[in-house]
């Protein structure tokens, strides 16, 4: 069953300790997060979440971060994605940032780490003045 929860952030994570650490930072912060342990699980919720971001963790069991991130966006619009792992390799980097990740976040982070990645990426687009424009 899918969700549409003010301030909604979806988390991907299969260990349960970092999962209920990032579920206590992110609702101290006023959150509301969606948590699930599994990429399967999450696309078995058939998701019609309204999410500000997504938390999604590159190692999961069975279907990894990046391939259930490319059947999310087959899916629908995705919001800014957040990478994390516990294994910071270039090619991870690198696969990231193809994937057009807004970041990608090595464990272990801090809680404020992380809350300002999610506020960067929900945060509404600048606009620059042209070089030499008054202002």
């Amino acid at each position: 069953m899918g969700r549409s929860l003010p301030n909604a952030v979806v988390v991907v994570e299969d260990d349960a300790s970092v999962s209920q650490a990032l579920t206590r930072i992110l609702r101290l912060a006023g959150m509301n997060p969606i948590v699930y342990a599994s990429a399967e699980t999450c696309l078995d919720d058939k998701p019609d979440w309204d999410a500000a971001c997504l938390i999604i963790d590159v190692q999961l069991p069975g279907l990894g971060g990046f391939a259930l991130r490319d059947r999310l966006a087959a899916l629908r619009a995705l919001p800014p994605v957040i990478f994390m792992t516990a294994f910071d390799e270039p090619d991870a980097r690198a696969q990231a940032t193809a994937a057009g990740a807004f970041a990608f976040i090595s464990k272990p982070f801090s809680g404020r780490a992380l809350l300002d990645l999610v506020e960067r990426a929900n945060a509404p687009p600048r606009t620059t003045l042209p070089k030499g424009f008054p202002g």
